[in-house]
């Protein structure tokens, strides 16, 4: 009863970000492939994340490195509760492949990965479909919008960032998982996060301490990346050393 009026309570939620969304997402301007409105703004905010890397990981990351058994299992974790939302994702795209495929990832791993922490699926042949309802709007024809960079979350886009507020309400995670994988799902999420900013500050540290223009390098990075993801960019124009650490949902 609990759960169905929790779901009740956010439809409404769910209804009211999809139309701030469709509103939000204005397109570029013709010729404009790179739409920074609010680049004075997020300026701003990429030197405070540039502050927060340099505090985490120090200059070049070789001051901090977790065991790769922990890093593993916290991403296996992290990956295997996403699961019913992309599932989710794939049924609302049309991408019914997809949407079984993570669908019986989320099942075998969860009932034979002890809770997710093992990938077993992956060495089954059920690869991870990875999509978010960013995607879902672009297949839409929502319009990509202004570029934004997030405190902590790093680049995104309007409709990117719509996506995840929206990935947040529809998530049927609580509805088919197990208390325990709700409970500490945040807390995944946000170690995945730490796990991949250590296994790639390296890379990192040379695009945000060695280019001319940090901020112009990691937003054109960014957008080359997602919209080759999204199908919107030829395969040679996209190599990006942050797929691991803001490419996933």
């Amino acid at each position: 009863m609990l759960t169905k009026l929790g779901l009740n309570l956010r439809y409404p939620f769910v209804f009211l970000g999809f139309f701030s969304v469709v509103t939000a997402c204005t397109p570029a301007p013709d010729g404009v492939t790179v739409f920074d409105p609010y680049e004075e703004q997020n300026r701003q905010v990429h030197e405070f994340n540039k502050s927060v890397f340099n505090s985490f990981f120090g200059s070049g990351g070789s001051d901090t490195e977790i065991p790769p058994e922990i890093a593993d299992t916290v991403v296996n974790f992290a990956d295997n509760i996403s699961m019913p939302g992309m599932a989710l994702n794939g049924l609302l795209q049309g991408n019914f492949e997809a949407a079984l495929t993570n669908a019986a990832r989320f099942v075998v791993n969860t009932t034979f990965g002890i809770g997710g922490i093992a990938d077993l699926a992956t060495e089954l042949g059920l690869e991870e479909q990875e999509t978010d309802f960013g995607e879902t709007l672009a297949i839409w024809g929502v319009p990509e919008g202004a570029y934004l960079e997030l405190p902590i979350l790093g680049p995104s886009t309007e409709r990117a960032f719509a996506g995840r507020i929206v990935d947040s309400l529809i998530d049927p995670l609580d509805e088919v998982g197990f208390a325990f994988q709700s409970d500490y799902s945040l807390a995944a999420t946000i170690a995945k996060r730490i796990v991949r900013g250590s296994q790639l500050s390296g890379t990192i540290d040379s695009v945000l301490s060695e280019s001319a223009d940090s901020y112009a390098q990691q937003r054109l990075i960014y957008l080359q990346n997602r919209r080759f993801e999204l199908g919107t960019t030829p395969e040679e124009e996209a190599v990006d050393p942050y797929d691991e650490l803001f490419g996933d949902p």
